[in-house]
């Protein structure tokens, strides 16, 4: 695995993930307010390296603190109903999540930082949203999103059968009134689908609502494996944020 560093206006970059099989990737994980290169309003997000170490004060998570998953993902609802007792889920309306032209990291990025601008002034003392895109393995700076139809989620999955393929993942907290903001990438490798295999991912419905029209944590499991990065990435939440949330909810 390579790393670099780079400046993308004023956010810090790192290349996250190279594999062999893949074209490097950049995995963003913003240290300071975002520029207009990513074509997000300066200053929408104030903080958002957000180490751990510096979560005290007024503010910090409670079992009585009201949380909001401001998404109807049950994966995403899995994977934080554990860490927050009183956690809300339901999704946006409204939000505008056609991908603009550019990289993929560049698509969910601002395809979550339009959820995160959407998100109202409410009674809420922590707030999350997400976006999760695949990138085409024929073309790395396409995405893929969630299929309209059964006849989509087949194209998708045939494109994906035999293949590696890389998985972003946005994800963005507004915590004591203070947006943080992660983006992260994972690889996954799917196995050489037979005919029967895949009519059976179709007809369990697994492919409604999930990126790239698969579930990792369901009936796709028996043929996934993941090369790198975290399985909450491919599951719809960055790895570090899971990290800050942890910390969040055993903060006394």
């Amino acid at each position: 695995m390579r790393q670099q560093q780079c400046k993308c206006g004023l956010v810090e970059c790192r290349l996250a993930f190279s594999h062999p099989g893949l074209q490097c990737g950049w995995g963003c994980v913003q240290s300071q307010t975002c520029g207009s290169d990513l074509g997000w309003p300066s200053g929408f997000f104030n903080i958002t390296h957000a180490r751990n170490d510096n979560l005290q004060g007024p503010g910090c998570v409670h079992s009585g603190m009201d949380v909001w998953l401001a998404s109807n993902s049950p994966r995403r609802y899995a994977l934080l109903q554990p860490m927050f007792p009183n956690l809300h889920h339901q999704g946006l309306h409204d939000v505008d999540e056609t991908p603009p032209s550019g990289t993929v990291d560049h698509q969910v990025l601002t395809i979550c930082e339009r959820k995160a601008s959407s998100v109202p002034d409410s009674h809420h003392d922590l707030v999350i949203v997400a976006d999760t895109m695949l990138s085409d393995p024929d073309d790395h700076s396409l995405s893929m999103g969630k299929p309209r139809d059964l006849a989509h989620a087949a194209t998708m999955l045939h494109r994906l059968s035999g293949r590696l393929h890389q998985v972003w993942t946005a994800t963005a907290v507004r915590w004591n009134g203070t947006w943080h903001s992660w983006c992260e990438q994972a690889v996954v490798s799917i196995a050489e689908l037979s005919p029967d295999q895949l009519d059976d991912l179709l007809t369990s419905g697994s492919w409604k609502g999930k990126a790239g029209g698969y579930d990792l944590a369901g009936p796709m499991a028996e043929h996934a494996r993941l090369v790198e990065g975290a399985s909450s990435t491919v599951l719809g939440l960055a790895d570090g944020a899971m990290a800050f949330l942890s910390a969040l909810a055993t903060l006394d």
